[in-house]
């Protein structure tokens, strides 16, 4: 019996740093081990679905493409730069 081919994986080059609670974290965590998942595969999943749920499971490359160039400042706005106090 021959096996399906390797699904493809995506380029993954661009990198999210997110805060977030430690007691969440741990959950997160304990919930993707759960699952046999790493926590980077469910945000990639949780960012797929929420792109789908906006733009349509079918969309483009030209829209995947016009959002991923957007002028740096745009990309940063509303960032607290480094050294700089952070209000909660």
């Amino acid at each position: 019996m021959k096996s399906a081919p390797p699904v493809a994986l995506e380029a993954r080059t661009a990198r999210l740093t997110i805060l977030i609670d430690p007691r969440k974290k741990a959950v997160f965590d304990k919930l993707c081990a759960g699952e046999d998942s790493t926590p980077s595969q469910v945000v990639r999943r949780l960012i797929r679905a929420y792109i789908e749920q906006r733009l349509g499971p079918k969309w483009s490359a030209a829209s995947r493409t016009a959002t991923a160039a957007k002028p740096a400042a745009t990309v940063r706005a509303g960032r607290t730069p480094r050294g700089a106090a952070r209000v909660r």
